[in-house]
């Protein structure tokens, strides 16, 4: 019984993300002046302070006990990286190639931002653990890629972007996004072992406080590219071709990281892991960091709309394959 009611409180949580998200769109497309930078509720100032405490949060949440016992798995752990961080770019590259002629320009920019971020860590855990998986090497896995992401990701969007006519300083862009996740995510664990009984007792509020964190930059990313003609300029073919978009990145990952895991001999286990993290992407360090990265620019909103749409479509998709690995491992014990 407690499972159950477990799995119906999880999905009340992902459709009210979901539906808060719908929300923010739709509000600052009627009403952009509320949200948009600089506008009547000053939303974009509350959300600098929101992106601090989340990465906070995220710190004082891990465990480094975990970490130690996935560490051993030096293949695992490389094969998730370099889906992460090479194959997903090389995927855009191909994809870019033979079809950036026929998508706008921002979202096909948006598709790149989407290749060259980091796994989740929630998500990625939580499906590792209904599949019956290595829930430690997830840890490790997805944490790991948080960490370089903070790095790899503003050093692969200065590179691309400022050769499609965007203007960024590497170093300067590096400094902002480590000053403003790094630096709290590393406060918030060192002082793990004093606050943590403290977080152990709020932990259950802190899934909500992410998320609602998430659904104000949507609103303000969104508000600001409606005041500067989102859809008067693109319209609604712009979420079809997102939606797409969104399905052919998730769904040969899916397949590469399974196909490959196998090829190596992985276990169930491991291949798990590699499924997961090396599918999946993150919006809960994705959006803070568009902002971080993409703030004064007007498109914003449509380059986040990839990770938004892939953010639902790899829940969806992921927590189904979960209960798949998870019948047939209980097969196998029987």
């Amino acid at each position: 019984m407690k499972s159950v009611r477990g799995r119906r409180q999880q999905s009340g949580v992902i459709d009210g993300f979901l539906l808060g998200m719908i929300g923010a769109v739709m509000l600052a497309s009627f009403w952009p002046a509320l949200g948009k930078t600089g506008g009547l509720l000053h939303v974009d100032k509350v959300t600098d302070l929101g992106i601090f405490a989340l990465f906070f949060l995220h710190g004082m949440g891990l465990s480094t006990a975990s970490l130690k016992d996935g560490a051993s798995k030096w293949r695992l752990h490389l094969l998730v990286q370099l889906c992460t961080y090479v194959v997903f770019p090389l995927w855009w590259a191909l994809l870019a190639l033979l079809v950036g002629g026929h998508i706008s320009h921002d979202l096909l920019m948006g598709f790149f931002y989407l290749a060259v971020l980091p796994s989740t860590v929630s998500s990625s855990v939580a499906m590792t653990a209904l599949a019956r998986g290595h829930v430690a090497a997830a840890v490790l896995n997805a944490t790991l890629s948080t960490l370089l992401g903070v790095f790899i990701t503003p050093l692969l969007v200065s590179w691309v972007m400022s050769g499609a006519g965007q203007s960024f300083d590497v170093a300067q862009t590096m400094l902002k996004v480590a000053k403003m996740l790094l630096l709290p995510f590393l406060i918030g664990h060192l002082l793990r072992p004093v606050l943590g009984e403290l977080f152990a007792r709020i932990k259950r509020f802190t899934s909500v406080f992410d998320r609602a964190i998430i659904v104000m930059l949507v609103w303000a990313a969104f508000s600001d590219s409606v005041a500067d003609g989102l859809w008067s300029r693109h319209g609604w073919p712009l979420l079809v071709e997102a939606m797409v978009g969104a399905v052919i990145f998730l769904f040969p990952m899916l397949w590469f990281t399974r196909a490959v895991s196998r090829r190596l001999k992985f276990d169930q286990e491991d291949e798990i892991v590699a499924v997961f993290c090396g599918s999946k992407k993150t919006l809960a360090s994705g959006m803070p960091m568009a902002k971080l990265l993409f703030g004064g620019i007007s498109a914003m909103g449509v380059l986040i709309l990839p990770i938004m749409l892939y953010h639902q479509l790899q829940l969806f998709v992921c927590a189904v394959l979960a209960r798949r690995y998870a019948a047939r491992s209980a097969r196998q014990v029987v």
